[in-house]
């Protein structure tokens, strides 16, 4: 199942790096279920949860402006627009599941952020993605702890 949600992971990467790059384009023929259903088939034999990747790339795209909210102040120097193209693709997959798939350990989704940047991704992708993705799990399991209260 892990190897399986791996590459499940990969075919949804490959179809938000197209989506992104079509409609970057002006390409007006794009439709985002032709393009994951033929990335989808192209494994069927391999991959058995393939609703995983529907998930991930349809939620990845209805939740982008509050993922995008979410990475800006974590990398200020790095306005997202900015970031390349597969880095900001791995990060957004990274958090959606950070926030959405609370069954796969954070640490877990992490790994396989790191594993796929280092993959398609540049020199650095790699640091630059643990760091940017831990840190926002650092930061969501500081707001998630109780207040502590002094006792006089």
């Amino acid at each position: 199942m892990a190897s399986n949600r791996h590459l499940g992971r990969i075919v949804a990467l490959q179809t938000l790096y197209e989506q992104e790059f079509r409609v970057s384009c002006g390409d007006e023929n794009f439709e985002i279920d032709e393009v994951l259903q033929r990335n989808i088939h192209r494994y069927h034999d391999t991959i058995d949860d393939q609703s995983f990747i529907v998930k991930l790339v349809h939620g990845v795209l209805k939740e982008q402006d509050k993922l995008d909210a979410i990475l800006q102040p974590v990398a200020p120097e790095w306005p997202i627009d900015q970031i390349a193209r597969m880095d900001r693709i791995v990060l957004r997959l990274g958090l959606y599941e950070l926030l959405h798939e609370p069954s796969v350990p954070p640490k877990v989704v992490i790994n396989e952020a790191v594993e796929l940047a280092k993959a398609f991704g540049g020199e650095n992708s790699s640091k630059f993605v643990n760091g940017v993705l831990g840190t926002v799990l650092r930061k969501n399991e500081l707001e998630e702890q109780p207040e502590v209260t002094e006792k006089a």
